[in-house]
């Protein structure tokens, strides 16, 4: 998302280093890029492709659906068959493949936030492309534990795509119920997102444990749940590097500090 302009639209200020930031995740092992044709729209798919393709086969590429853009900057719902069928095909030709490895159905209640009705019928028509090969694995986001059980009496998901950070753990419960299904859990906004996470006490710790705040944030949550995978944007290589570097500071933490992290 942060590879795209200002507000999620249009061109990035630098392009050649949004693209090297994308080769740099690759050559530095990332194997899981989280995109979606809506950021920029179509730009951050562009730039995916003309700086990595043919791609790498151990690359999953993973999308969502179920909003658009508007001139303005808007995110309207489009979650109607049609509109999913089309924004799984513009993904596809975007990203120049024939099937991704996974698509999130991406809903929301009418105040944006977690969505509590029934996904049965947007579902359902990922259920059809994905028979239809164009799509490997399925995936749920910004959802609550029904509408988890209700794509499972479906079909089989790979991944839950929801906001959590060490500031905001609604998903407590969620989190685990998945872990125990083993369910891929994806937080969005790992570092706050818009608002990001920001706590005298974070830093203290970070200091204390030679990271940075941010890492120190990532690094938590590593340690919350083995289903934990990280996508956290960025749109300089340096920046990439600090991300990666919470994989290092996760591993050292012990069960003191992890504990001092639990009650902040």
């Amino acid at each position: 998302m942060r590879l795209s302009g200002p507000g999620i639209m249009g061109p990035p200020a630098d392009p050649e280093e949004a693209a090297a930031v994308l080769q740099r995740a690759q050559d530095a092992g990332v194997n899981h890029i989280d995109t979606s044709d809506y950021y920029g729209p179509y730009v951050v798919n562009d730039l995916i492709r003309e700086s990595l393709y043919p791609y790498s086969p151990e690359l999953a590429l993973v999308t969502k659906v179920g909003a658009k853009r508007t001139p303005d900057g808007g995110w309207p719902e489009a979650t109607s068959p049609a509109e999913l069928r089309q924004a799984v095909e513009d993904n596809l030709t975007r990203l120049r493949i024939e099937s991704i490895f996974a698509v999130n159905l991406r809903l929301a209640a009418a105040d944006g936030g977690v969505y509590t009705g029934s996904l049965a019928e947007p579902y359902g028509a990922l259920v059809e492309l994905q028979r239809q090969g164009k799509i490997q694995h399925l995936g749920v986001s910004n959802v609550g534990i029904a509408q988890v059980d209700e794509a499972l009496s479906i079909s089989p998901i790979a991944c839950v795509q929801n906001a959590y950070n060490l500031a905001h753990r609604a998903d407590d419960q969620l989190i685990d119920y998945l872990a125990s299904l083993g369910i891929a859990y994806v937080p969005f906004f790992p570092l706050g997102g818009f608002a990001p996470l920001q706590s005298a006490k974070l830093d203290a710790v970070a200091a204390r444990v030679g990271a940075t705040p941010m890492q120190l944030a990532l690094a938590w949550l590593l340690r919350r749940s083995p289903n934990i995978l990280l996508i956290p944007g960025t749109s300089t290589r340096a920046h990439l590097d600090e991300n990666l570097g919470a994989a290092d500071v996760a591993a050292r933490l012990d069960t003191d500090t992890l504990a001092e992290l639990n009650a902040l």
